[in-house]
């Protein structure tokens, strides 16, 4: 339940929110719009079908620089920062000692550039940048910048409304990033985000973040979208939320996160708790994360506990909710291991009574990535 006497901050698209008509609510720390007039049902359907414009101003941005600042994140992370190419942009996690997550994260290598830029997630992100300063202090300096605001415009419109606003940008592909300018404000742009569509996320400093917000808003293709239809659209294209379907009591492998983990760096076991971590990669784990698909049309919220055909609990969801894209429920969470085959059946027990379902592989719905030829 959210505090009464918490006193939340505001993004810089705070009073475009209000004027949209948004449904206000506090998450991380933050006043965000959870919807719009239009609700999350039409947010979400008008992303997939056309464009859909997010603010998440409220994650955290930040600059690493040192003399080998890519060494350095490798001392915390089991991504293969090194081997990024300038203008890659890669998704890591970052690990404690025990090779547990406390956070998963994106950074980028921009063209002609030291620094490597880092964004992490909202309501990690003062431990996240206490943990990386405290850990590379004397190796590495990191810089954080509050005063940059970050936009998401997602969907399969966004590549041509972005292009009116930002000549040549089209031309980038799947997790590549460039240093441009949108709608005359400079940016820092990749093609990446969080819904499985293909679209951008756009770095700029916060004086100009309402100005391209309205100016992006004002394309047809585009609507507002707010953290509901946001969390439905990740939900279907199978990723992790942090502090849901991962945390400090998971590791990369129970996760189901082992790609993320760079083939030099395995065979260099050079990251936190390396050794257990590839222990686990070749010798298994007890449980693991999977999608699951209930049976019928009522879904399975986080928490509802999972139990084999016999009855006994074999684990928990983690996120779960209603897939408009596919007019059912979907859900994710932990299963024992022998129960994380595609197409187990199992039982979601809910107000004491057990509703059929099934391990269902992931994404639910295709990812529309456009990725380089």
């Amino acid at each position: 339940m959210a505090d009464p006497n918490e006193v939340l901050c505001k993004t810089p698209l705070h009073a475009l929110h209000v004027e949209r008509g948004a449904k206000m609510v506090p998450f991380s720390g933050y006043e965000m719009p959870v919807q719009y007039p239009a609700g999350v049902l039409k947010e979400h359907l008008h992303t997939r079908d056309k464009a859909g414009l997010f603010d998440v101003s409220h994650m955290g941005q930040a600059f690493l620089s040192g003399s080998d600042p890519s060494k350095a994140l490798e001392r915390l992370t089991p991504a293969d920062v090194s081997g990024l190419k300038e203008g890659l942009q890669r998704y890591g996690l970052l690990l404690n000692e025990r090779g547990t997550i406390k956070d998963d994260f994106m950074f980028s290598r921009l063209t002609g550039e030291a620094p490597l830029y880092l964004v992490v997630n909202a309501g990690t992100k003062d431990g996240d940048f206490e943990y990386i300063a405290g850990e590379l202090k004397g190796i590495a300096s990191l810089e954080l910048r509050p005063d940059r605001a970050l936009l998401a415009l997602q969907g399969p419109a966004a590549a041509i409304v972005l292009e009116r606003h930002s000549p040549g940008i089209s031309k980038l592909t799947f997790m590549k990033v460039v240093r441009c300018s949108v709608a005359g404000a400079p940016a820092i742009v990749s093609r990446s985000g969080y819904t499985g569509e293909d679209g951008f996320e756009i770095s700029l400093e916060a004086i100009h973040a309402e100005r391209v917000a309205r100016a992006l808003l004002g394309e047809t293709e585009v609507l507002p979208i707010g953290l509901g239809a946001r969390d439905s659209l990740r939900l279907e294209a199978g990723l992790c939320l942090y502090g849901h379907d991962i945390d400090e009591t998971v590791n990369p492998v129970e996760a189901s996160l082992v790609w993320s983990i760079g083939k030099r760096r395995k065979l260099d076991k050079d990251f936190p708790a390396a050794e257990k971590i590839l222990d686990a990669v070749f010798n298994g784990t007890a449980k693991k994360r999977v999608g699951i698909r209930p049976d019928g049309k009522a879904p399975a919220r986080e928490g509802t506990e999972i139990a084999d055909k016999t009855g006994r609990a074999i684990g928990q969801i983690t996120s779960g909710g209603f897939g408009p894209s596919l007019n059912a429920p979907v859900a994710m969470g932990y299963v024992e291991t022998a129960f994380a085959g595609d197409c187990t059946e199992i039982d979601l027990i809910v107000r004491g009574k057990s509703m059929p379902a099934r391990v269902s592989p992931m994404p639910f719905v295709p990812h529309r990535y456009r990725r380089a030829i």
